[in-house]
């Protein structure tokens, strides 16, 4: 895959001048802060109407420009080399649509569309016009992620049969919103939200799905979108991946349970990076990014239980989610495929609209082909 760049191109030498439309959770949480640490990239505008989160922005980014509509960076598109897409779901893909017809390469926020078709779609037109086009799917590069990459990898598990992975909350209460719609058009739910994070990682782990069966419930009162989901995929090389994701999970499992033919691996906790960007410590600036206390490390064994102490420790790698706008720099300057591509997500978003599919019918859908 290569890539011509934006309209004008990237400018040699000078940073990438960066558009973020959104700055609720997704944009002052995570995009703003990993664009402005990431070397050769520059938060130049922020897309936001409200005076509050304008405030809140200026006080970290005094230097970043602001715009009330998105209509006003396809009016500079020539003064931009990247547009992040961090508003809700359903205004990813005519936002992308417009930006990539504007010239400018995309990064959008996951779900990158409602459809894998759609998203196939972005896909295309991203590749007729020469532009890079991502999804932030970011936690390829959790830290228990990239430690049981590693164990897989240099054979410490021997053959992995069952991949458990688990996304849970407890969070009785509706906090409101879009997300918690139920409204189609909006894509809310678990399902597409924290589903499109332990799909993604399954499938990077053990390749294509063959056979997803769901289960997905509304369970507090009041909610009218999925808020306690399990996934059943089966992928084309045999390995069972059984991934929940909840907002009701009054105790709360392994993040991980991972099964192989030599050893298990059993990881709990979750990646420290989400809590410390809304603590709003940054990379670079904070004292070892990513990495986790020794009490929290996984533990690798057979026959054993990791509750009692069994086993053995495993140093879990840092967490490293700075290297996901790295990557996209790198591909920018360079025209080659970013660290996500809309392919990728759509073979993700083919697995969501199949567990949807399967909890509304109660059967196993059996995918016929997945890119």
């Amino acid at each position: 895959m290569t890539l011509t760049g934006t309209r004008t191109g990237p400018r040699t030498g000078t940073p990438l001048r960066v558009g973020l439309v959104g700055y609720g959770l997704a944009g002052s949480v995570f995009h703003a802060p990993l664009i402005a640490t990431t070397d050769g990239l520059v938060l130049d505008t922020i897309v936001t109407a409200s005076p509050e989160r304008r405030e809140q922005a200026r006080a970290e980014f005094p230097d970043v420009r602001f715009a009330t509509s998105p209509v006003e960076l396809w009016e500079r598109a020539n003064e931009l080399d990247l547009i992040v897409i961090a508003s809700p779901n359903k205004t990813h893909v005519p936002l992308a649509t417009t930006a990539l017809k504007a010239g400018l390469s995309v990064v959008v926020d996951k779900p990158v569309a409602g459809s894998a078709a759609e998203a196939r779609e972005l896909a295309a037109l991203a590749e007729a016009r020469g532009l890079l086009l991502s999804v932030f799917h970011n936690r390829r590069w959790d830290n228990d992620f990239l430690t049981l990459a590693r164990l897989i990898d240099t054979g410490r598990l021997g053959d992995v049969q069952r991949f458990e992975s688990r996304f849970e909350r407890w969070r009785p209460q509706l906090k409101g919103g879009w997300r918690e719609s139920g409204a189609a058009e909006e894509i809310g739910g678990l399902l597409y939200d924290l589903g499109s994070h332990v799909v993604d990682q399954a499938l990077v782990l053990f390749g294509p799905a063959e056979r997803v069966y769901a289960e997905t419930d509304v369970r507090r009162p009041g909610a009218a979108t999925d808020d306690d989901t399990f996934i059943a995929v089966t992928h084309t090389n045999g390995v069972r991946s059984h991934l929940y994701v909840s907002a009701t999970a009054a105790q709360l499992g392994p993040r991980f349970r991972v099964l192989g033919s030599t050893a298990g691996y059993v990881k709990h906790g979750l990646d420290p990076q989400e809590a410390d960007l809304r603590e709003g410590k940054r990379p670079g600036t904070a004292a070892g990014w990513g990495v986790e206390p020794e009490s929290l490390w996984g533990r690798i064994g057979a026959g054993e239980s990791p509750l009692t102490g069994g086993g053995h420790p495993v140093e879990t790698e840092p967490g490293d989610y700075p290297a996901y706008y790295a990557g996209i720099a790198t591909a920018l300057r360079k025209g080659i495929a970013p660290p996500v591509t809309a392919y990728e997500a759509a073979a993700t978003l083919e697995v969501l609209e199949a567990a949807r599919r399967s909890a509304q019918e109660g059967t196993v859908i059996t995918l016929e082909t997945q890119s």
